[in-house]
């Protein structure tokens, strides 16, 4: 196999930590736009070992800073154990997830990479991984203050896209375990940072469970049949596999019930990387997610998208007293990494936003950002990036004091390929299909990445009515 594509192009590492203060800007910054916007990626230190995954490198933040009408840049690596080692070493002591598993790995089976999710809660910024602890990194210097263990209470994986709780400033968090039981487990941390409920979620074989729901009275869970199975690598086989004949499933657990209270509903088997939201509709759920009829890891590195593979907007309505769901499409485009504001988290929404994903290549390379109205979501609003411009998630900020759920920014990084050089874009979200307010010029390449989160200066964030 040759080279793989996550190395090359805009996938490709940058090697350089770098700050610079008052970039060039094109156009105008918000004045009330104040904070920082960090966002998480790839970025592998070493030369990999053996095939290579996007989702393999190394933790990479990339942090724009606002302040006074100005923005500042740095970017660092998240020092996980694993990195550490590795730099010490002087060469990859892991392979990736392309790889036959190492369970006779001294340092372990699996490098906890820390360059998924970010979350922000109670003071403290974590970078997030599939399998592993999160790291604390503070801000604004993006130093990795260590692994995150709540006063050593918690006990597994954060899956990468933990809610916050906009009542109350509680985090609730799901993390999976591949092979050990339990393959499922339930937190909850108080808005002080206190882990105070964890359960375990009994599923009967270990299942990739990137992300989950809330809504004011349920945990909404996903048991898709992506599946880890340890008598395949037995045999020398990929541990894991989509297996559509296991069927897909979604849990109902009241907020803060112990895990046996789940309730299981059955859909047509597809995977699902991230829900948009969900909410409460009378007796029923409401889920809404990018939704994929299949997932299949070594096909990212072929050069186009198979037609399972592509991700569109997509909502199940659970009526747990009739036991049914229904599914419906919502929108045929190629999309995910969605977005909304953070005050409308477990609550009914208007508003949502998502990258458009181009079709023509497998890789997840974003070339527009969409705005649904979730009403009538079949005719988004469209912000082009323009041509050989390609980026990934647009992440959406309230402007502070704002009442309109829609009234705030989007922020995104872009690659031009022609210029080779990468910028961050601020677009008004009302009017998305407005030139953006803001190109802020990087110093230096902004490789592709995964997801961001805003850290406003003053705490606080608007009503969203």
């Amino acid at each position: 196999m040759g080279k793989s594509p996550f190395l090359e192009g805009n996938f490709a590492p940058v090697e350089r930590e770098v700050e610079a203060d008052d970039l060039a800007v094109i156009g105008a910054l918000p004045r009330d736009l104040a904070g920082t916007y960090v966002r998480n990626g790839p970025n592998p230190q070493l030369p990999p070992s053996g095939q290579y995954h996007w989702f393999d490198g190394d933790g990479m933040l990339h942090a724009v800073r606002f302040a006074g009408g100005r923005a500042s840049y740095r970017n660092r690596w998240v020092r996980t154990r694993g990195f550490e080692l590795e730099r010490k070493r002087g060469r990859a002591l892991w392979t990736g997830l392309l790889e036959r598993r190492q369970f006779d790995n001294p340092e372990g089976a699996v490098k906890n990479t820390a360059n998924g999710g970010l979350a922000c809660f109670a003071g403290k910024l974590l970078a997030l991984h599939e399998q592993g602890e999160p790291y604390e990194i503070a801000l604004p210097g993006l130093e990795t203050k260590g692994a995150f263990t709540a006063n050593r209470r918690l006990r597994h994986p954060l899956a990468p896209h933990p809610k916050l709780d906009p009542a109350t400033g509680e985090l609730y968090a799901v993390g999976y375990s591949p092979i050990a039981k339990p393959h499922l487990q339930y937190s909850i941390f108080a808005a002080d940072g206190a882990l105070v409920h964890t359960t375990a979620v009994e599923l009967p074989i270990g299942v990739l469970v990137h992300d989950f729901a809330l809504t004011e009275r349920f945990a909404v869970f996903m048991n898709h049949p992506y599946t880890y199975d340890v008598r395949r690598w037995l045999r020398g086989e990929p541990i894991a596999r989509f297996e559509p004949e296991r069927g897909s499933f979604l849990g109902l657990l009241p907020r803060r019930a112990s895990g046996s209270e789940v309730r299981w509903y059955p859909v047509a088997p597809c995977f699902v990387y991230h829900t948009v939201n969900a909410w409460d509709d009378g007796e029923q759920v409401v889920l809404d997610v990018f939704h994929r009829w299949a997932l299949d890891l070594p096909g990212d590195l072929e050069p186009r998208a198979a037609p399972d593979q592509l991700s569109q907007l997509w909502r199940w309505r659970i009526d747990p007293r009739g036991g049914a769901v229904r599914e419906e499409p919502l929108d045929e485009r190629n999309a995910d990494l969605p977005s909304l504001h953070p005050a409308r988290v477990g609550k009914r929404a208007r508003w949502a936003f998502a990258s458009r994903l181009r079709s023509d290549v497998r890789q997840p390379i974003a070339d527009a950002l969409l705005k649904y109205d979730l009403h009538g979501p079949a005719n988004p609003v469209i912000h082009a990036f323009g041509p050989d411009r390609f980026g990934g998630e647009g992440s959406f900020v309230p402007r502070p004091g704002a009442e309109a759920e829609d009234d705030g920014w989007l922020l995104a990084f872009v690659h031009d390929e022609k210029e080779g050089a990468s910028e961050l874009l601020v677009i008004d979200a009302r009017d998305l299909a407005a030139p953006p307010l803001a190109r802020i010029q990087l110093p230096q390449r902004v490789p592709f990445g995964l997801h961001g989160v805003f850290s406003p200066d003053v705490r606080g964030e608007s009503p969203a009515r």
